[in-house]
């Protein structure tokens, strides 16, 4: 609906040239050697540790942090690396707040856990900044060959498994730089110093990986050539499409998919020439959500406003993440769900009217409403799968998800799949990297029968 004839306020280089790399430094500082030392001395060491059993990849946390507590950093990375390669990414980004540190005994006693999460990093860093090697070795090459479709956490771990026992593994990646939404899709400041691709790196440092860029499944190449051409096919490709807001005017420019947005943000060398409105609405309640308005509050932005229709204990982003957006000046508003974009003659988005929102049984409007100022609106209501990429290849689906066992193979004799493009998986870099170790496992059975 047009309503006036103000122009949005987008501008580039809002703050000093300096700033933008202080406010996009790491988000927490890594532990030093004695810090980790004395961190990992906090440790009980449990038995049937409630840690270990909360972490999808089942690393074998009491053993990694006694490691550490005796001098032995490249053990203790050994130790992570053997149940999640992508241990480095994981001990960044994974919520450790609601995973293994929320089932600390140290949390569960006095409220304050054990830094599993800085502990992994600090083994990790350690390693792949100081040991010239690959922790693996390749085994026999088996004479197989394994097509992985998305150079993600899912491909990635898959890929290494399957290379490491000896398969021959071509990663089809639609962009032209590898790591999926490690490097594309998550906030700046929980990844810094390019540790995305040198993750990438020491990933394919096993040999027997060969990545193939701008290839992109549904466009450039065929699921049914892959299954042809290949003894096996790992379908990792998250899920490329992004969900709109229903709305009149959800096409405007200024009308933005959050995640595109960020990876437009993460391949910016230089963050001063990123446009960013003086007034931000970010509809969503997940990490995603999170990300987006942090980013732009830190670009500059004036206000920034999160808009959730459900409570905060609904939302999928954690209350640790909740905190870290308020505390960098963004506000956080439950209840409200958008009902209309207010634009100007010229189809520019002015502003959102948003509907209070109550749960009575179910989730309905109250017929009340609210309109903020909006230069920018950020859509971050989720991702969903493409139609047609698996041209005449027959697949079981279920709301437009792939349906697989318990191994991750899908219907189809020849092709698993994992990460976010499966059913009932979770939107975690952990979970995506246990997808791909399990099918990987599931595929050498196939392959070695």
């Amino acid at each position: 609906m047009a309503q006036d004839r103000l122009s949005p306020d987008i501008q580039a280089g809002r703050l000093p040239a300096g700033q933008y790399s202080e406010n996009f430094d790491d988000l927490h500082e890594p532990l030093d050697r004695h810090e980790a030392v004395v961190e990992a001395d906090r440790c009980y060491f449990c038995y049937d540790a409630p840690c270990m059993q909360a972490c999808p990849t089942s690393i074998d946390i009491p053993l990694f942090i006694r490691q550490i507590s005796t001098g032995n950093a490249n053990g203790a990375a050994k130790t992570i690396f053997d149940q999640n390669i992508l241990g480095g990414m994981c001990a960044r980004v994974c919520p450790t707040e609601t995973l293994c540190e929320e089932v600390c005994v140290r949390e569960v006693a006095e409220g304050k856990p054990v830094k599993i999460g800085q502990l992994q990093r600090f083994a990790t860093d350690n390693f792949m900044e100081t040991v010239d090697r690959h922790p693996y070795e390749r085994a026999a090459p088996t004479g197989k060959s394994v097509a992985v479709v998305g150079a993600g956490p899912a491909g990635l771990s898959c890929a290494h498994a399957l290379a490491r026992l000896g398969h021959d593994v071509t990663i089809f990646e639609a962009r032209q730089k590898p790591g999926g939404l490690n490097e594309h899709g998550i906030a700046a400041y929980k990844t810094t110093n390019g540790f995305a691709q040198e993750e990438v790196d020491f990933i394919l440092g096993i040999g027997g990986i060969t990545v193939k860029h701008g290839s992109a499944l549904g466009r450039d190449i065929t699921l049914g050539e892959l299954a042809s051409d290949h003894d096996a096919v790992f379908l990792g490709m998250g899920l490329p499409g992004v969900n709109d807001l229903g709305l009149e005017g959800d096409d405007a420019d200024n009308c933005l998919d959050a995640v595109a947005y960020i990876e437009r943000l993460r391949q910016t060398d230089d963050l001063s020439t990123l446009p960013v409105g003086r007034n931000i609405v970010v509809i969503g309640g997940g990490m995603t959500a999170i990300d987006v308005a942090v980013q732009t509050k830190l670009l500059g932005a004036e206000t920034v406003t999160i808009c959730y229709r459900r409570g905060p204990e609904q939302m999928n982003a954690s209350q640790y993440e909740q905190d870290i957006a308020q505390t960098h000046g963004v506000t956080i508003r439950h209840w409200l769900q958008p009902q209309a974009l207010q634009r100007n003659e010229a189809g520019e988005v002015t502003g959102i009217t948003l509907e209070y929102t109550a749960m009575n049984g179910t989730l309905s409007g109250t017929g009340e409403t609210v309109t903020l100022p909006a230069d920018q609106v950020f859509k971050a209501i989720g991702q969903k799968p493409v139609e047609g990429l698996f041209g005449g290849v027959e697949l079981e689906l279920a709301r437009g998800r792939l349906v697989t066992d318990a191994h991750r193979k899908t219907s189809h004799a020849k092709i698993w799949a994992g990460g976010d493009c499966i059913e009932g998986g979770d939107d975690l870099t952990v979970v995506a990297v246990e997808d791909g170790k399990i099918a990987a496992a599931s595929i050498h059975q196939a392959l070695t029968e």
